[in-house]
């Protein structure tokens, strides 16, 4: 039984086996519909949600599978005084897989220790939020044709974007990728970043403040929502949310060929005039995500592709 926690949890062979199914699925949904008939998703969700909860109920359905859950804390025996552990256990017995957000670091994980069905981290704290990083490599991989080589630019929030330190985990293991981390002091990117992911891979990385400076350098932008739900001061909220906006002026400055990303949701950090821009790549990402999420369930419930006759992790376990 396999769980997914953190990116690094497959192998790259692993990673480009899920985008290459979710790439099949995306091209022939109608030959997947019936592949997890009689299997049940468990969505434990310990905070809101849109994109996520809805693209795994959506991924599962359209597998022929059926969903069950909670879309927030005060729904669940949470509010009761439930640990994560027993709650896990108790689900364990309703479901065949578990996807699960909370706003504690290390929760799903706890949650895959004492779970007898795989669990899928849909997104912990400022941690990590691995079938995002799949969602923003398929972009990526679509707009670009590849995950190596590139310089990539990450701007906001770096400091507890779990979409931008899993992302980044991801793209240091493919080659010759570059990093721009463009912040204010106050969110620049976490210690442990730098430490056991960037300087371990000797990826090339700057960190820089001006957003107009670096984008002529990007082959693509990826950025994020200074997030109210992170802060405890106000004030200190209000004086970074808007400290970068890119704009259609702005983006005249970046390559005719630069895909923006954008994990969603947003506020105010990209202009409404950019939503019409070839560049922008956000809500492609939302669609992509239905696809990844489904080729996720199949890989850990070890369901075979109807159009390869392999399982994604057939090759890993014959090594």
């Amino acid at each position: 039984m396999r769980h997914l926690i953190t990116p690094t949890d497959l192998t790259v062979e692993e990673t480009i086996n899920i985008l290459d199914l979710a790439e099949r699925i995306s091209s022939n949904p109608q030959l997947y519909k019936h592949v997890a008939d009689g299997r049940q998703l468990a969505t434990l969700f310990y905070e809101p949600s849109t994109r996520t909860r809805l693209s795994f109920e959506s991924a599962m359905l359209s597998l022929g599978g059926k969903t069950l859950g909670f879309s927030s804390s005060s729904q669940s025996s949470a509010s009761k005084g439930e640990t994560v552990a027993d709650t896990a256990r108790v689900v364990s017995c309703y479901a065949d897989i578990i996807a699960m957000r909370h706003p504690k670091e290390g929760a799903p994980l706890c949650a895959s220790i004492y779970s007898s069905i795989p669990v899928i981290n849909a997104g912990d704290g400022g941690h990590a939020h691995p079938t995002q990083t799949l969602i923003d490599m398929m972009t990526i991989r679509q707009r670009k044709k590849r995950l190596n080589n590139l310089t990539i630019g990450f701007c906001g929030d770096l400091k507890f974007g779990r979409t931008v330190h899993s992302l980044v985990s991801s793209l240091t293991r493919f080659c010759g990728n570059k990093f721009y981390f463009i912040s204010p002091e106050e969110l620049q990117i976490p210690d442990y970043l730098r430490d056991d992911v960037l300087k371990p891979s000797n990826s090339a990385y700057e960190e820089v403040s001006s957003l107009e400076e670096t984008l002529p350098k990007l082959d693509v932008l990826y950025m994020t929502r200074v997030q109210k739900e992170r802060f405890f001061n106000e004030e200190e909220y209000l004086r970074l949310k808007d400290v970068y906006v890119l704009n259609e002026e702005k983006l005249e400055l970046a390559d005719k060929n630069m895909p923006v990303l954008h994990p969603l949701p947003r506020v105010d950090e990209i202009s409404r005039d950019v939503d019409n821009d070839s560049r922008a790549a956000y809500f492609d990402q939302v669609q992509n995500g239905k696809y990844i999420r489904m080729a996720t369930i199949m890989a850990l419930l070890d369901i075979t592709d109807p159009i390869t006759g392999k399982k994604v992790f057939d090759k890993a376990e014959t090594n």
